[in-house]
């Protein structure tokens, strides 16, 4: 039986192991309480992965077409804030 591959935010849950300081936890249960305390960790690490391959993606395009234009960032910023803004998800970018 060969094992299936799941994209970032997919497949079933697993248990891990965590260590944060205290103070950071703490934080984490005043914001979203306790029972909420593994999704928002979820979202954060996701988050986060998602940043870092966007990261990583950019820096091999400039490093393949050179900088990315002024212009280019700013359509970037216009498409992001569309899209986010119909989700209702994230605040435009200023």
């Amino acid at each position: 039986m060969s094992e299936m591959e799941y994209s970032i935010g997919e497949g079933p849950a697993t248990r891990v192991s965590l260590s944060l300081p205290e103070g950071t936890a703490e934080a984490i249960r005043a914001r979203v309480g306790k029972r909420e305390f593994s999704a928002f960790i979820t979202a954060a690490v996701e988050r986060e992965l998602r940043g870092q391959i966007l990261d990583e993606y950019l820096a091999d395009y400039e490093r393949r077409n050179g900088p990315v234009s002024e212009r280019a960032q700013e359509r970037a910023r216009q498409v992001f804030d569309e899209v986010f803004a119909e989700e209702g998800q994230w605040p435009a970018a200023s």
